[in-house]
């Protein structure tokens, strides 16, 4: 699987965005919003799976999102508070699994799958694990239709949005920090497709106000590949959180 770095990509999000909406900018007093048309979200939240075996127990807290989405907003039709707000951005997501366990390749399965086993399997039976956690990273695209209260301005009031975003995989790895009986540490960063659908889709819903929001998104697809992920799970994703708009 190809890796791709992260801050180039957010860097040129922003240059991109102050560069094209240069001519709308405008001063506004201290604490209020800049002049720009749509909205630069920064998601928060946690990482479940659905319909999922009772092996593929995640630890909650450990179990985090962050998303970083650019959204345009484009009016329909006059003064009805609706608009339709396509975006791009990154999902970056974690699991953290129950018990010590990691994700590795099944070879029976072949070179894109994954079984799940103990850490103590891989790194030796006296060891102490203190790091255990697979990201899994996405380029999303975030499409929604949402309604303004105040259709006078879009920029104040509450407002709430449903819709769906479509992702694409871009890099899942394993991160394992151990120590054994001898007080040698390992940190390990292991890249491995692990049977993982390249492709997500779902659909989710946002509500509150131009600065905060409540958002959910439920996934539609499956997590892995049909039989290639850990006992052949069908498990999905559900994921929840708060987002802040920093512009």
């Amino acid at each position: 699987m190809k890796k791709l770095t992260i801050l180039p990509f957010v860097i040129l999000l922003l240059l991109s965005t102050f560069q094209l909406q240069a001519q709308e900018k405008e001063r506004t007093p201290i604490g209020g919003r800049p002049n720009i048309k749509g909205d630069l979200f920064l998601d928060f939240g946690f990482n479940m799976l659905n319909n999922r075996p009772d092996e593929l127990n995640t630890r909650f807290i450990a179990s985090r999102v962050v998303n970083i989405y650019y959204q345009t907003q484009l009016p329909i039709g006059e003064n009805s508070g609706f608009t339709f707000n396509p975006g791009f951005g990154f999902g970056l997501e974690k699991l953290a699994f129950q018990d010590n366990l990691t994700l590795i390749p099944d070879p029976e399965k072949g070179p894109n799958s994954s079984q799940l086993v103990p850490i103590s399997e891989v790194y030796g039976e006296d060891i102490r694990v203190e790091t255990n956690t697979m990201a899994i990273n996405y380029i999303d695209i975030p499409i929604e239709f949402r309604y303004h209260a105040n259709k006078d301005d879009f920029n104040s009031g509450f407002r709430v949005a449903v819709g769906g975003k479509f992702g694409f995989l871009y890099n899942a790895h394993s991160k394992i920090a151990v120590t054994n009986s001898e007080g040698f540490s390992q940190k390990v960063k292991n890249s491995q497709e692990y049977g993982l659908s390249p492709i997500r889709y779902g659909a989710y819903t946002r509500l509150g106000f131009p600065g905060f929001n409540l958002w959910a998104y439920y996934g539609l697809n499956e997590l892995f590949e049909e039989d290639q992920g850990p006992y052949g799970t069908a498990a999905s994703q559900f994921n929840f959180g708060v987002s802040v708009a920093l512009f």
